[in-house]
């Protein structure tokens, strides 16, 4: 783990203005890159970084790794109404400086025999999944992502995966949820990476087409420092009580006890 003060190399705003469920209520979504090169030589698909916004918020935030290049590392995160510190992040602008620490936690593990990986994003879900599918085409792997989201507004700008996608209001792909596809693409998976809400977790979790799969999910939790001291991120698990900042965010799917995460 590494404490860096890193240099804000660009910050750009990908979505604008929009709800979700007509409850919470987002600026946006920013894409920030920052160089770190000491971070991004360690960082493994799934993990995250703890960063610092600003004098108002007395913890820091986590926040997973999007993408790492040679000098640092970019971080994919969405703007709430009333978000103190991801409307502090959004302010900050090239040459500027970011305080955070990392990488941290336990990541995605592709095993060796894996060939074709099936990555199931939904909405913000997609920041440590594309990462993941960064080092699995390295290896020449086949990538294939499931990306489902509410309108076109939130579609992902490019990528250079296989992509099938799903939109609430049918204006991209399959009109429904992301999980509606799930059952037919899970056969030709030999193992399955996953991030998004809880319900497209419980959803997964029910269906017998994944019960003998190796099914990773990123769970996001409240976090309150990041190194296992304050036991702020703990969840239930058919092993016990494990902390969210340690043994995971990366679980696997059948190991969660579900009707106790809300």
């Amino acid at each position: 783990m590494k404490k860096v003060s890193a240099t804000v190399i660009s910050n750009e705003q990908l979505w604008g203005e929009y709800g979700v469920g007509g409850t919470r209520k987002y600026l946006g979504t920013w894409l920030m890159r920052l160089k770190c090169p000491n971070i991004a030589s360690e960082a493994r698909p799934g993990q995250f970084v703890m960063v610092y916004c600003g004098e108002e918020c007395l913890l820091p935030r986590p926040f997973s790794i999007h993408q790492v290049d040679e000098d640092g590392i970019t971080l994919f995160y969405a703007v709430l109404v009333g978000g103190k510190g991801t409307n502090w992040l959004s302010q900050r602008y090239m040459g500027g400086t970011v305080k955070l620490f990392g990488p941290l936690g336990n990541g995605f593990s592709i095993q060796p025999r894996s060939n074709n990986l099936l990555l199931v994003a939904g909405g913000n879900g997609i920041a440590p999944l594309q990462f993941l599918a960064q080092k699995a085409l390295k290896k020449k792997l086949s990538v294939t992502m499931l990306y489902g989201t509410v309108d076109s507004k939130r579609y992902p700008v490019s990528s250079q995966l296989e992509l099938v996608s799903a939109t609430e209001d049918g204006t991209v792909g399959y009109q429904g949820m992301i999980t509606d596809l799930l059952p037919d693409s899970a056969d030709r998976a030999d193992q399955i990476f996953a991030c998004g809400p809880v319900g497209m977790y419980q959803a997964m979790a029910r269906m017998p087409e994944l019960k003998n799969k190796s099914v990773q999910v990123s769970l996001e939790v409240m976090m309150g420092c990041g190194r296992g001291v304050c036991y702020g991120c703990t969840v239930k698990t058919k092993q016990g009580l494990k902390l969210c900042c340690q043994d995971g965010p990366v679980f696997e799917l059948d190991n969660i006890i579900w009707d106790d995460i809300v």
